[in-house]
Order: C-alpha cells, then structure tokens, then sequence
C-alpha cells in the first residue's frame, strides 16, 4: 500500500486499538509502526498484539514495524497518611529514607541513589513540575528542601531530577524482565527510556546482540548535553517532548527538537518527534490549529517519523488521528517551500563509498527526473544512507531479510520490499525493474536507479549505480 507522503507515523496500541480489526483501520488510515508501552503491557499482552500486528502484516502484505516501548527508571516518592497534603511556598519539607507515611513536613523517597545524589542548589520536580523544590540540605539519608512553587503533593507523584545525574543505569528489573521477553518476540525496535548518557545503551546493546534496533528517547537534560555520543551509539532516536518540557524550560523545547532532528539527519540515524502531537483528538475529532502547525513543524524539519501516543491508544477517535496525521504530513510534502527547506538543511556526504554512492544517486536521479531510486540493502545501511540525503524521487528499499524492511519502516522515504537475493547483476536489475514496475512507481518507458554492492549480499558494500529503462514487459529494457 503506497503512501502518499514520506514521513512515516507512529501509533501507539492501547485500550482504544488493542483488536486486530482496529490496527487493521489504524494501518490503513496511515500508520506504519505501531508502538507497544511495556509501562501498561504485560508480557502476554505483548504477545497478543505482536500476533496481532502479524497477522495484519500478512493480510496487507506490507512490511510493518513494531516498536516496544521500555518503562525506564520511574522515580516516585512514597505514601502520605492522608493521601495528599497541602505546602506553601518557602516552606522546608525533607525527603528521606523513613518508610513512614509522610505529613505536610516530610515524606518517604524509597530511592537510596536520589538521597545519595542529590546536592545543594539541585531541583526536584514532583507531579510533573507542578511542585517546585529546591534541595538546601543533603546527608545521604535525607534531603531538606525549600519549596519555590507548588502547594499540594499526593501519593506516589512522580520525581524529576533535571540537575541531578543518577548513578544506575536506565535499565530496571521490569526492563530487564521485558526486554528479554520482548526478544523471544518478532520486534524491532526497543526503545529506551530516560537515558542519561551512552553507557546507558551498552546493556541493553548487550543483551539484544543486535536482535532490535535500539531507540533512545531523548527526555532528559543530561542526555541533551550528550547527543552527539548517544546518537552515535544509538541506530535511532526520539524527542519525548513531555518530559523534557518538564525538566527543561518549555521555551527551550523547540529549539532542543530541531537540534536533535538536525544531528540525526547528518548522523543518518532516523528521529522520531513525539508526545501530544494531536492531544486534543483525544476527545475531539479534529485537532486544534497549533497541533497542526506542530505536526507540519516536524515534517519540514525532515524528521522520518511523528508519533501519536494517547491518541491512538485511549482516545475516542484513534482512526482519525492517525488519518489526520496523514493529511497534514501530506500537504506539507507537497507545499512548494518544503523541497527548498529539506535541501538547505541537507549536509555534506561523508567521506564513504556508500554515502558518496547515495549522494551521487540522489542527484543523478533529479537531474534526469528518473522514476524511482531502488536499493538494495541486506543489513538496511544502503536504505538508510539512501533516505539521508531526503531526494525527491521515492525511494524503494528492497531486502531479502524481512526483519530489514521491518526496522526500515521507520525510515523517512522508504517503500520497503521483501524480495530474493538477485543472483547476479542482470538479474538484479530485472528484479528492480519488475519490482518498480509492480509497485506502480514506474511504467514502460520510464527509467529508475538502481544501488548496491558488489559482491551483492554483502552487508555494508554500496558501491554500484546502474540507469535502468522499464520495458514493456516490466523488466529491463535496452
């Protein structure tokens, strides 16, 4: 099923589209990787929608992407003996280790690596930012704060450190558990939450041996000050807006968003934009005007993917999401300043053979107003060097391994295929021909780029560029 855009969308399943029938209508409306949140999955329900999903992968006949969504460390203070209680600004409260309930003057934190952490001048964020504390007192054992803003905290309200960096990695026991689960599964994509710095992949990297893709969902200020490290370590990442929003100041949030796109894009490494992307339709069915400019915001910075969180999974009108989703990143692409701005943002090939082979492909390909660009990738290095350089023709990845044309369907301008090895060079290009010939991005007559590497199969080795004329008969031509 051809897309008539090139950014790709993301939804995320949920009580609202957990059936078969409704991820058949969201895939159909637009959706291209479905994302699974293991903070309200258990692992049976897991297996429930990556069967879904499957099964809705063999009906359309369409590679589909699964991505499954880590919980991360959750930092959470502890019970009040009357549930919440009432502060007032300038007040002291002391969090520590005392497991008793808490009053309006102190209360349980069962986080030892906080207490230990935590220094003079640092701030704590409960509720998500809306109590304000600043530490003023520390000893390991407790931490006296003053509150700056705020006058009510509850049970189990949530505890943001945007000065403090912890000790443990991102990994927790339940990830742990899930992450092992969700690897005797057919996913692709595992994300991970609240990274800090890049040591925190290295677990989870061993662990997965390359099973999945590793997805870094950039939500802290400390991963921030460590992009450059964590992209490169990271084979793709996401801007999770809401907590940075909550660590970070609110006005910072859209320029962080486009620093982070920028360097995925020179990086190669497909980014993902998420978090209240269309927050209205969860109870209305269309979105305000500023969520669409949102969404068109992200599409003209080239990122490969917008996200739907609450939308898809708890809102009353999921499939409208994901079509209005749809629409919008569709007339972005076709708005006549949006080949201008993605070309003005388009970075210099590195100095590779496969990059400057994907560079060369691009070009040729606009300069002769060629059809298509066809490449084939085993590995889906080819497919992404091939949608770094964002062209204008469409893309078509075409891959023996479907685990490959899976994790490309997050990719900005991938048509992934699942196809056999080409046994030789000819027969590659009858197999491209065919295959843009099939897929209705070219008709007899046209002609369409080919790109690969020699030894075909070999993972990593783009190195060829081959014209190729449709014939009539679908196959090369003279």
């Amino acid at each position: 099923m051809k897309r008539g855009r090139k950014v790709k969308i993301l939804a995320t399943l949920g009580p609202a589209s957990n059936s078969e029938e409704m991820i058949e209508k969201l895939y159909v409306a637009g959706a291209d990787v479905f994302r699974i949140n293991m903070s309200h999955s258990s692992h049976d329900m897991m297996r429930d929608l990556v069967q879904k999903i499957r099964n809705v992968e063999e009906k359309v006949e369409r590679p589909i992407g699964i991505l499954a969504d880590l919980q991360g460390p959750k930092l959470r203070v502890g019970m009040f003996k009357d549930g919440s209680v009432e502060l007032e600004p300038g007040q002291t409260f002391v969090m520590d280790d005392n497991p008793g309930e808490g009053d309006n003057t102190r209360v349980h934190l069962p986080h030892p690596e906080i207490l230990e952490s935590v220094q003079p001048g640092h701030r704590l964020l409960v509720d998500d930012g809306r109590l304000s504390l600043i530490a003023e007192e520390t000893d390991g054992k407790s931490i006296t704060c003053k509150v700056v803003s705020g006058t009510k905290i509850s049970n189990k309200k949530g505890v943001s450190l945007p000065d403090t960096t912890l000790p443990t990695g991102a990994l927790t026991e339940k990830d742990h558990a899930d992450l092992e689960a969700v690897l005797k599964e057919s996913v692709d994509w595992v994300a991970l939450s609240f990274i800090q710095r890049p040591e925190d992949l290295a677990e989870v990297r061993k662990i997965s041996k390359g099973q999945v893709g590793l997805l870094s969902k950039i939500e802290k200020p400390q991963a921030v000050e460590r992009i450059d490290e964590i992209i490169e370590l990271s084979d793709a990442v996401m801007v999770a807006r809401g907590d940075l929003g909550v660590e970070l100041p609110l006005e910072a949030v859209p320029g962080i968003q486009k620093q982070i796109t920028r360097k995925a894009r020179v990086a190669g490494k497909p980014v993902v934009v998420a978090t209240q992307m269309l927050e209205s339709m969860i109870s209305a069915p269309v979105p305000t005007r500023a969520e669409v400019s949102d969404v068109a915001t992200a599409v003209f910075e080239g990122a490969d993917a917008v996200m739907l969180s609450a939308e898809s999974a708890a809102g009353d009108y999921p499939v409208e999401a994901v079509s209005t989703m749809s629409q919008i990143a569709c007339k972005v692409e076709k708005d006549p300043t949006y080949p201008g701005i993605l070309n003005a943002q388009r970075s210099a090939p590195e100095a590779t053979g496969s990059d400057a082979i994907s560079a060369a492909s691009r070009q040729i390909a606009e300069t002769l107003d060629l059809s298509a660009i066809l490449c084939f990738t085993s590995s889906g290095t080819t497919g992404l060097r091939a949608a770094r350089e964002r062209p204008a023709v469409p893309i078509i990845a075409l891959s023996p391994v479907v685990e490959t044309a899976r994790r490309l369907a997050l990719t900005w301008g991938l048509y992934c295929v699942v196809t056999r090895d080409a046994t030789d060079l000819d027969d590659m290009v009858d197999l491209a021909c065919r295959i843009a010939y099939d897929e209705e991005f070219a008709k007899p007559g046209d002609r369409i780029i080919i790109s690969a590497g020699v030894p075909l199969g070999t993972p990593g080795s783009t190195n060829m560029l081959r014209i190729a004329y449709i014939g009539s008969d679908g196959l090369s031509g003279i």
